[in-house]
């Protein structure tokens, strides 16, 4: 296999500074824990659960009502 020439040659300065680039490498971070249920989720969760017991509660004192005027 015939070497290949490049077309640019390496200067390097006299004097002044060199600068490298260097090339960008995966940088690994730590995992970023997320939740399992959001707040708004968690919010409609207490407000669903919240009008269920109201609604247990009433139906509760609607029998307790009912029961008297069945025992006359």
């Amino acid at each position: 296999m015939p070497e290949v020439k490049s077309v640019f040659r390496e200067v390097l300065p006299k004097q002044g500074q060199l600068s490298v680039e260097d090339v960008p490498t995966m940088v690994l971070c730590k995992p970023k824990l997320l939740p399992l249920k959001s707040v708004t989720l968690e919010k409609l969760e207490k407000m669903q659960q919240e009008a269920q017991e109201l609604i247990r509660q009433q139906e509760l004192a609607l029998k307790e009502q009912q029961q008297p005027e069945r025992a006359e």
